[in-house]
C-alpha cells in the first residue's frame, strides 16, 4: 500500500454536465485489490484530512503520516489513454507528405517492412513504450505491423512493464507492397493464435485490426468479422473517412455499400469495443450508426492537421452522442505528447467557431479536452470505471505533474484563477517535462 499527498484531478458527468474537480490538498491511497491482489487499485481519494480520518476509522491498519509521500505543489492526474497510435511508425514522424495515400506509399510502408526482423521490432517496441510512458500515456490502443512477431514483441515489452496495452496483427492481403501483404487464411489463423495466447493476459488485450478497407479483401474482412463474433471481448480497430481520395477508393471497391463506415458494419466489424480512427467525412447516418452500434471514434488532430486531411466535426458528434476520444496517431501525428494532441483538438474545435458554422458547445473547453484523453477515451474502449479517472476502484495508473516544470509554465500556472485556466495553461505550455513521474498500476 502507498499513499500520496498532492492536488488530485478527477472528472464526473458527461457532455455539458462534465466537471473537472481539483482537490487542492488531496490524499490518494493505492494498494492491492481485495478480489485480485495482483491488481493495484485506488483504495481512497479525496480531501487530505477527511480521507486520512476516514481511513483510520475504517481500517485496522492506520495510515501514518511518515508513510505518505508528500508532493507539495504537484498534481495527481489520471494517466492518459491514447486511442490510436502506430508503433511501427515511430521512425515515420516528421516525414513530409502531400496527403495520406502518398505518405503511406513513400514513407510508411517502407518502414513497416522492416518489422519482418524480430530484433528490429523488439528494439522499436522498447523505445515506443518509453515514449508513451515518458509522456504520461498509461493505456494505448495501437497498431502493430502485418508481421506476427511485431505483435509478440510489443506484447512482451508491455507485459514486462505492466502496461495496459491493446494491439493486434495488421490485416493486409491486397493493395499493399510485397513484404506487407499476407495470405488471407494465414493472417486470420495468426490472428486467432495471437488472441488465444495474449488476450486477457495480465493487462494486455487483443484488437482485430484490418488496416483499412482498401488493403483487405472481402474474404479477409469477412474472416475478421467472424473472429470478432467468436471473441466478443476483443477490440476492433481500423481507419475510416480520413481522406477524400481514400473514400473514393473504398467506393470503387464496394459500390454496394452506402458509405465507407457501412462497409465495416456489413462485415460485422462495428460493435462495442470497436474504435475507428479519424471519422472526418461522416454523414449523419454514419454518426447515428456509430451510436447505435456503441462504436467509438478516435480523433487524431495533429495527424489531420499535418496531412491536411480535414477536421473532425465536434458539433455533429455532440448532437448524435456517439463516443469519442483522442489519439496521437504517431507517425502521421507529430508528437507522443497528450498536451500537443489536446492543443490540436482545441484548434480543431476553434475552426468550427467561425461565423455560419455549427460551433460545438463544450469541445474546446479545457476540462473536456482532458476528458477526451482520459475518462472519455476509457469509455470509448469500454473501460469506464477501470481506467481514466482517479476514483476508488479504478486501476492505479496516474501521473505526478509538476506545473512549475519550466519557468514559463510556472509563471503562467501561478496566475491561473480557477481549474479551467490551470488545465488550459498546461495544455498550451506542457510537454514531457510537465510529467514528473508516470505511476503504473
Amino acid at each position: 500500500m502507498k499513499a500520496y499527498r498532492a492536488s488530485i484531478l478527477s472528472f464526473s458527468g458527461l457532455g455539458a454536465e462534465l466537471e473537472a474537480h481539483l482537490e487542492g490538498d488531496g490524499l490518494l491511497v493505492v494498494g492491492a485489490d481485495a478480489h485480485n491482489p495482483s491488481r493495484q487499485v485506488i483504495l481512497a481519494a479525496g480531501d487530505y484530512n477527511t480521507t486520512l480520518s476516514n481511513w483510520t476509522r475504517q481500517h485496522r491498519e492506520a495510515l501514518r503520516v511518515e508513510d505518505i509521500e508528500q508532493l507539495p505543489g504537484k498534481i495527481l492526474a489520471p494517466g492518459f489513454v491514447d486511442l490510436h497510435v502506430h508503433y511501427p511508425q515511430l521512425d515515420v514522424i516528421g516525414s513530409p507528405a502531400d496527403g495520406l495515400l502518398p505518405w503511406l506509399e513513400n514513407y510508411t510502408f517502407a518502414q513497416e517492412m522492416k518489422f519482418q526482423d524480430f530484433n528490429h521490432a523488439a528494439s522499436v517496441a522498447e523505445l515506443f513504450l518509453d515514449e508513451l510512458t515518458n509522456n504520461g500515456v498509461t493505456t494505448a490502443l495501437t497498431f502493430a505491423s502485418s508481421h506476427k512477431h511485431s505483435v509478440e514483441a510489443l506484447f512482451k515489452a508491455a507485459q514486462k512493464r505492466r502496461l495496459r496495452l491493446i494491439t493486434g496483427l495488421c490485416l493486409m492481403d491486397q493493395h499493399a507492397p510485397q513484404g506487407l501483404q499476407q495470405q488471407t487464411d494465414t493472417s486470420l489463423d495468426e490472428s486467432e493464435a495471437l488472441i488465444r495466447h495474449w488476450h486477457g493476459v495480465d493487462r494486455l488485450g487483443y484488437a482485430i485490426t484490418p488496416r483499412f478497407v482498401p488493403t483487405s479483401s472481402r474474404a479477409q474482412l469477412e474472416g475478421a468479422g467472424e473472429l470478432a463474433k467468436q471473441h466478443p471481448s476483443t477490440w476492433i480497430q481500423s481507419h475510416v473517412s480520413e481522406n477524400t481520395d481514400e473514400i473514393a477508393w473504398v467506393q470503387s471497391l464496394h459500390p454496394e455499400s452506402r458509405s465507407y463506415l457501412s462497409v465495416y458494419d456489413n462485415f460485422g466489424l462495428l460493435r462495442e469495443r470497436s474504435v475507428y480512427a479519424h471519422c472526418i467525412y461522416l454523414d449523419d447516418e454514419d454518426r447515428a450508426l456509430l451510436r447505435e452500434r456503441k462504436a467509438a471514434a478516435a480523433l487524431c488532430p495533429t495527424s489531420n492537421l499535418f496531412l491536411g486531411s480535414g477536421h473532425f466535426d465536434y458539433a455533429r458528434a455532440e448532437r448524435h452522442g456517439f463516443m469519442y476520444g483522442l489519439g496521437s496517431d504517431v507517425g502521421g501525428g507529430t508528437s507522443f505528447s497528450p498536451f500537443k494532441t489536446m492543443l490540436g483538438a482545441f484548434y480543431t474545435a476553434q475552426q468550427q467557431n467561425s461565423p455560419g458554422g455549427h460551433p460545438p458547445q463544450y469541445a474546446s473547453k479545457a476540462q473536456h479536452l482532458w476528458w477526451q484523453h482520459t475518462a472519455g477515451a476509457a469509455q470509448a474502449l469500454g473501460l469506464e470505471g477501470v481506467i481514466g479517472n482517479l476514483k476508488v476502484g479504478h486501476e492505479a495508473d496516474f501521473l505526478i505533474l509538476n506545473p512549475k516544470a519550466t519557468p514559463l509554465l510556472a509563471r503562467r500556472t501561478a496566475q491561473a484563477q480557477n481549474t479551467q485556466e490551470l488545465l488550459f495553461s498546461m495544455i498550451v505550455l506542457g510537454d514531457d517535462r510537465l510529467v514528473e513521474r508516470t505511476v503504473i498500476s
